[in-house]
């Protein structure tokens, strides 16, 4: 495991997006450096496709949601 310095701003956005994915800081910084890499690797796919190839790869199988009616 190694240390990595990022820009105070870039840090500041880590914060708020792993607040919002509910995730770490550091969990946060590693999706966002495998999403990246993957985007990298993969220019032909977009992030959703990235995204459920990688929850397929892990066992779960992504299915649309849809709304009934109440």
């Amino acid at each position: 495991m190694g240390i990595v310095n990022i820009e105070d701003e870039l840090h500041e956005q880590l914060r708020r997006a792993s607040r919002a994915s509910c995730r770490s800081i550091n969990a946060q910084a590693a999706f966002w450096i495998r999403i990246g890499m993957l985007c990298e690797l993969n220019p032909g796919l977009s992030f959703q496709e990235l995204v459920a190839r990688e929850l397929r790869e892990a066992g779960v199988e992504p299915r649309a949601l849809t709304a009934t009616a109440a």
